[in-house]
């Protein structure tokens, strides 16, 4: 017998007030804001309203492509969410392999609770943490180098050093806890095939490769096909934190630059331009990875 909508929601009422607070968050804070959107091709006037402010059309998208700061934004961009991408991906990876080889379950979950807890760590907590660390005159690692006989690194006033530290500390800081899914992906592996391939003369690395990394391979093309949209969504508060004037070079980035032009300089519309813009590229970078992984494989986002 076939059930009315307001008999599915009665029946999985439960389900739904579980899901409220979620659906509720996404409502408000990600879709109702997308209603500013329309500023991006409007000269906006704080005081005239988004209604009565002059339509420019793509004016500020124009000006953005014509920045000569464009290009280095851009590409510092890129470049640091493709390093935060190639060496941040298989991170949670190996460390949810090894793991998987733990056989000691106190020392396992030990590691496990220790691995989850910088994620838990807010990022500013985690930038001071560096910017003492990492201190020309008071830092840690100086005080080693300079027990060496070397002379003290002023990492966070290079250009050279601030990629690696951003994409270093990003991965301290979420790989452990991006081991849950793939954990959750190993616990669902049917022991009978690790049987089989004992019997077979396989030892643990020939399991590991054989049967353990297949098994993940679903739940790798997912995350990675998400991920595809977050090389150009990086986090600001940590570009903000850890940047400063001596390594604008390759910390300025699209987060630091739209602030600098949003809020301080109140070009809201330009700002608006811009991260739509990036926005767009984003989709094309999932809607990209996951073509791809559908025609390869059958694992996809949709």
């Amino acid at each position: 017998m076939n059930q009315t909508i307001f008999q599915r929601l009665m029946r999985d009422r439960v389900y739904f007030l579980l899901l409220a607070p979620a659906l509720l968050y996404y409502i408000l804070f990600r879709y109702v804001p997308m209603f500013g959107i329309i500023i991006s091709f409007k000269d906006y006037n704080l005081f005239k309203g988004v209604w009565a402010s002059e339509w420019v059309g793509l004016k500020y998208y124009r000006m953005f492509i014509s920045n000569p700061d464009a290009l280095i934004i851009i590409k510092n961009t890129i470049v640091l969410g493709g390093y935060r991408l190639l060496f941040g991906f298989p991170a949670p990876i190996i460390l949810a392999l090894l793991f998987n080889e733990m056989r000691f379950k106190r020392f396992k979950k030990f590691v496990q609770s220790v691995s989850y807890m910088p994620y838990f760590l807010s990022t500013v907590v985690v930038s001071s943490i560096l910017i003492m660390i990492l201190s020309p005159s008071t830092g840690v690692v100086n005080n080693i180098i300079q027990s060496w006989g070397l002379e003290p690194i002023s990492f966070l006033q290079k250009p050279e050093w601030f990629r690696a530290i951003y994409v270093t500390s990003d991965i301290w800081q979420s790989a452990g806890f991006g081991t849950i899914i793939y954990l959750a992906a190993l616990a669902s592996v049917d022991p009978h095939l690790y049987e089989a391939a004992e019997i077979d003369g396989a030892g643990r690395w020939k399991q590991t490769l054989h049967v353990t990394v297949p098994s993940l391979i679903p739940a790798m093309v997912i995350i990675f096909i998400l991920q595809m949209g977050q090389v150009l969504d990086l986090a600001f508060d940590k570009a903000f934190l850890l940047g400063n004037a001596a390594n604008l070079e390759t910390a300025d980035i699209i987060p630091t630059y739209v602030y600098r032009i949003g809020i301080l300089q109140g070009s809201f519309s330009y700002a608006a331009a811009i991260d739509l813009a990036m926005g767009i590229v984003g989709f094309i970078f999932v809607y990209s990875a996951n073509r791809i992984a559908r025609k390869v494989g059958d694992t996809s986002l949709w």
